[in-house]
């Protein structure tokens, strides 16, 4: 009977202690993950000091091709200032976020015939984003169309514009969480592959880093094909995608 009222209330402790136990484990990533994204966001700045203002943006060019360029294209161009020489992989542990372990299928590649669900591997060991957690605001702000001729309508980011420009630089993001875009969070997940208010951690072209909400509209362009790097969200959010 001793032996039973013992293993009861360590069960209790255990219940009690293991959600603060998650929690610090979530703060301890969520620490880790700001502290690459400084290290990230420095570097692209010390880029854009060596290249006349510009941002490490593959350009419309290579996006033509693959739009998912403009957004993951910036690792190759300045890695080699945060001390990754070698050839993208994913032994390059600065751009590894700890808290990536999943991803909504059909996001970044094609729709499978399963339909919608979450990968359980991280965007890091991924070569569609050149082994990196982390995504460049690359819209390029311009109007196009694709190989097929169907409309793009503009995505507002930093491709071709010069950073000392951006009229609201403590707003708008430079780099975050490949997660935010779309989004989803990495940090308190949902079983929804999309949501609204999707906490992320966003670094700014002033520097600073925030964990914040990303804005989701699931009206906007047909529901799941939305993506909220696609438009800017309401004022009352932390963040703006347009340089403007």
């Amino acid at each position: 009977m001793e032996l039973l009222v013992v293993m009861a209330i360590i069960a209790v402790l255990a219940g009690l202690l293991l959600p603060a136990m998650n929690a610090a484990k979530r703060r301890a990533r969520r620490a880790t993950c700001v502290n690459k994204l400084r290290q990230i966001n420095l570097g692209i700045r010390m880029y854009a000091d060596d290249s006349h203002d510009a941002p490490p943006s593959p350009g419309l060019a290579t996006a033509s091709a693959d739009i998912l360029t403009l957004y993951s294209g910036y690792k190759t161009l300045m890695k080699s200032y945060v001390g990754a020489n070698a050839t993208s992989s994913p032994p390059d542990k600065i751009f590894a976020c700890p808290a990536d372990e999943f991803y909504p299928n059909g996001i970044f590649t094609n729709y499978p015939s399963i339909g919608w669900q979450y990968v359980r591997k991280s965007l890091h060991d991924e070569p569609f984003l050149d082994y990196s957690s982390y995504v460049f605001n690359g819209g390029n702000n311009a109007t196009q169309t694709n190989k097929t001729g169907t409309f793009i309508v503009p995505r507002p980011g930093l491709t071709g514009v010069k950073l000392s420009s951006v009229k609201h630089p403590a707003r708008t993001t430079l780099i975050s969480e490949g997660s935010a875009p779309c989004p989803w969070s990495w940090h308190e997940p949902s079983a929804r592959l999309k949501f609204n208010d999707a906490k992320n951690l966003v670094s700014y072209v002033d520097g600073h880093v925030s964990y914040i909400r990303i804005y989701w509209d699931s009206s906007y362009k047909g529901g799941q094909s939305s993506q909220a790097f696609m438009y800017d969200p309401p004022a009352s959010y932390d963040y703006q995608w347009s340089p403007n």
